[in-house]
């Protein structure tokens, strides 16, 4: 069995990518425990001590944070705002997404700097290495108090409420205490508060659409090569000479990925007929480039925040200090999740653009990449569906981040709404999947025609790469179904694994 200790050691895109992937339990460090007990009983003394009331702690929330509660009372505070925020509507969050929220959860309240118990943080753990996920929704969070109303969500089973999902079974908070012998989590001073702030719904989505952008960035140099093969493309764009006088690293990058995946391509290397490619090809470094540069620096961004602590207030044992401020708040995310649908939404936007001129008769290539066009339409469709698709990812990208609206009576008056930021970006990844699923459909379908018009091979890559694409998705000689093939397509692009 594979084991992750949750630590103060910083957490990596690539470690959490080895943890879903690998199927990994998570078990809390030695160093983690004593930090988590020790703040727990340092905030109990403090409470015991001393007179002024500690927000969240000793008072209400919001705009009630001058309303003192009674020693006698704490406990029910703490239920009741789990409770209470539990407001969220609309689709439900996927479970492979509620499972990141309760790994970013558990590795930002195992710093001790949250006041929680440890029987709190081993319940989540519990949840985790179960596979047990509480039934989240993606509409209701501002961004700003953190992810008030979907980590409600998240947390209400700890109190024997609310709904999850465990193999395969929807139960009550109530059913999957009693399936597992557990008791409700009884919940002490700030543990509602440290529960329900941070900002672990945002940062989930941001962690899925990471590592899903990354993917789908190494998919599109693959698939846009295909293209270039079959469009009869040139290989002078990709030359190191042109990127080394203006050098943004993503750029170099991208044009080196592309002259390796095309290496010992004989297509790429006869006579062409024509002097330049359109944009959509010989641009592919600048455009793909620099929707790399922006994956890199968002993925930065995002193992900044996995490794933080994000609730409020905020504890410091060694400084005798319990300092209510703003660390929930959503903006570092936000920005960024927005930008970095931009960044995947372009991947789409430029790959739509080749499918275009792959349909387009041009360079001996059959109308619409079907034998008999006329007869047949081919694939004409197929390229309006991409274009569908990526003028709504061009909608999503309106950001999300420059909006705010007053709530808790103007006691949070600027919001992030890095929440919507993080779903819009995951309706834009998923686009971008199925665009360059679509690209691939007729970049393969143009190369097979290419290749038999000119007894030409392509690169050992190109060739291996296709070759698994036609064991899922078949040349089309006359029209037939075709969503058929998109929807193979699509899961083609996002299972395909790329041989590093």
């Amino acid at each position: 069995m594979n084991i992750h200790n949750i630590s103060t050691e910083f957490l990596t895109l690539k470690t959490v990518c080895e943890i879903l992937t690998n199927n990994t339990k998570l078990a809390l460090s030695e160093e983690s425990k004593k930090r988590i007990v020790t703040c727990r009983d340092y905030l109990d003394k403090k409470m015991e001590q001393q007179q002024e009331p500690i927000y969240g702690v000793t008072t209400g929330f919001g705009s009630l944070c001058n309303i003192s509660i009674s020693h006698a009372e704490l406990s029910q505070l703490q239920r009741n705002l789990v409770m209470s925020h539990a407001c969220g509507v609309g689709e439900e969050v996927p479970q492979e997404i509620v499972k990141i929220m309760l790994l970013n959860k558990i590795q930002s309240l195992s710093y001790g700097n949250s006041g929680v118990q440890l029987v709190t943080v081993q319940r989540l753990i519990d949840f985790f290495n179960e596979g047990i996920y509480p039934v989240v929704y993606q509409q209701g969070s501002l961004g700003a108090s953190g992810d008030l109303a979907p980590l409600a969500h998240l947390c209400l089973p700890l109190l024997g409420l609310g709904y999850a999902d465990f193999k395969g079974e929807r139960l009550s908070g109530e059913e999957l205490n009693r399936k597992f012998g557990w008791q409700p989590i009884e919940l002490q001073s700030k543990e509602g508060l440290a529960l329900l702030n941070g900002t672990q719904f945002m940062s989930a989505f941001a962690v899925w659409c990471i590592l899903k952008s990354k993917h789908l960035s190494a998919m599109a140099d693959l698939v846009s090569a295909v293209s270039l093969e079959a469009f009869d493309g040139r290989i002078e764009p990709f030359y190191d000479a042109v990127h080394l006088v203006r050098p943004h690293k993503g750029q170099l990058e991208t044009a080196q990925n592309i002259r390796s995946i095309l290496q010992g391509s004989q297509i790429i290397t006869q006579k062409k007929q024509h002097v330049q490619d359109p944009y959509s090809f010989r641009c592919v470094p600048q455009v793909h480039g620099a929707s790399k540069d922006a994956i890199a620096y968002v993925a930065s961004v995002i193992e900044t925040e996995i490794n933080a602590v994000t609730d409020n207030p905020t504890v410091f044992p060694d400084l005798d200090m319990v300092i209510s401020a703003g660390n929930f708040h959503g903006q570092p995310l936000a920005i960024n999740l927005d930008y970095l649908a931009i960044a995947v939404a372009e991947l789409g936007s430029i790959s739509e653009r080749r499918t275009y001129q792959l349909i387009g008769g041009k360079r001996g290539l059959p109308s619409f990449l079907v034998a008999n066009p006329g007869v047949n339409s081919g694939f004409m469709i197929p390229q309006y569906t991409a274009a569908s698709v990526v003028s709504q990812s061009k909608q999503l990208c309106t950001p999300a981040s420059v909006d705010t609206i007053d709530s808790s009576q103007g006691q949070e008056d600027h919001v992030s709404f890095g929440s919507n930021a993080a779903t819009k970006l995951y309706r834009v990844v998923r686009n971008t999947e199925k665009v360059l699923a679509i690209e691939l459909l007729n970049a393969s379908q143009a190369l097979d025609f290419r290749k038999e018009m000119t007894g030409l091979r392509s690169s050992s890559v190109i060739e291996s790469f296709v070759e698994a694409y036609r064991g899922v998705v078949p040349f089309v000689k006359n029209d037939c179904v075709l969503y058929e093939l998109i929807h193979k397509s699509i899961e083609f692009i996002r299972t395909y694994r790329i041989k590093q």
